[in-house]
């Protein structure tokens, strides 16, 4: 069954085609980053109309890219939300256009669920039931993953999510946008333990998450040394090995708490190496096994919502969207 999965929540347009939920026949993502560059962050009205552009080429491409052509689709997976609300209709509309035009069933889909679907692309999934992080620009939280479509949030962030706060702290350190990327590169020169920022622990045995404070630790550092910039790297380093840290600790104390042998890491931020590293080690020790999509499925992509619809349009006792539905901004799940 080849699923037809398009993402707009943001600032990619991205289409791809993905077979029976588990195989990527093809994964096409336009980005927008020298779009917004300038401004140091998503500019709303920018990235709706960047994807009006892309759309109607990042489908073709998809399809073409896939060798089995329109007809062949099985359905139609699109983000219905959490995101920008004028990006995701963009995508949400080409959806609903595509497959009234084609008669081919369509679900809107939500894009956390995507995310937690995303390790299902790789060669060895984990079994259900699994603890995942799923850590972005947008979104921090722990889940208990029950089944494809199932998943009850155990956690998450009170304030400012991972993302964003590495976007915030390389906007203060000058890096560039996209900060996550930014950061890890300067971290990587720097001694994380040369600087020790707090821990926004809130409870260790809660799976709630602050990164606000963090990002004013940060902050007056860099206002109460007038030298800061000899040492960037040591701020970044440190910075970073606080956040890495707090992750860690909440998703292994999730799996302690659920009694799950399987932990995932999802999301954009997943690509970092450090954390990577960290729960890698932490989970070797704890003899659970550590599953984390590809670097190019962790970002925002179509291939993970293709996989999610798959799972609603056969297993969900084959949940169809209607011309009525809509979307929405914040999460559900």
């Amino acid at each position: 069954m080849n699923i037809l999965g398009i993402e707009t929540s943001c600032d990619e347009t991205a289409a791809a085609v993905v077979e029976n939920g588990c195989r990527v026949r093809s994964s096409v993502v336009a980005s927008q980053v020298d779009v917004h560059h300038e401004y140091g962050g998503v500019v709303p009205e920018l990235a709706a109309r960047k994807h009006i552009e892309n759309i109607c080429a990042v489908v073709d491409q998809a399809v073409a890219g896939a060798g089995i052509g329109m007809g062949n689709m099985d359905g139609i997976a699109v983000t219905r939300g959490p995101g920008l609300v004028g990006a995701l209709l963009v995508g949400f509309s080409f959806a609903k256009a595509l497959s009234y035009g084609t008669g081919i069933p369509w679900v809107g889909v939500d894009h956390l669920q995507g995310h937690l679907n995303s390790v299902f692309l790789a060669a060895r999934p984990p079994s259900f039931p699994f603890v995942a992080l799923l850590v972005s620009g947008g979104h921090t939280a722990v889940y208990h993953v029950i089944s494809h479509t199932d998943a009850r949030c155990l956690g998450h962030t009170r304030d400012d999510a991972a993302g964003e706060a590495f976007d915030k702290v390389a906007k203060m350190l000058a890096l560039g946008y996209p900060g996550g990327a930014a950061i890890s590169r300067m971290a990587g020169q720097g001694d994380p333990e040369k600087i020790n920022f707090p821990r926004a622990w809130i409870d260790k045995n809660g799976f709630a998450f602050s990164f606000s404070g963090l990002k004013t630790a940060v902050k007056r550092h860099i206002d109460t040394h007038a030298d800061y910039r000899s040492h960037m790297a040591d701020i970044a380093a440190g910075f970073e090995a606080a956040v890495v840290d707090v992750l860690c600790h909440k998703l292994l104390h999730a799996a302690e708490e659920t009694g799950c042998a399987d932990i995932a890491i999802v999301g954009g931020v997943a690509a970092n190496q450090r954390l990577r590293e960290a729960v890698s080690k932490a989970a070797g020790v704890q003899g659970l096994k550590l599953h984390v999509p590809d670097i190019s499925l962790c970002g925002d992509n179509a291939a993970m919502i293709a996989a999610a619809g798959y799972h609603h349009l056969v297993d969900a006792e084959g949940l169809r969207g209607r011309l009525d539905d809509d979307v929405y901004s914040r999460a559900r799940i």
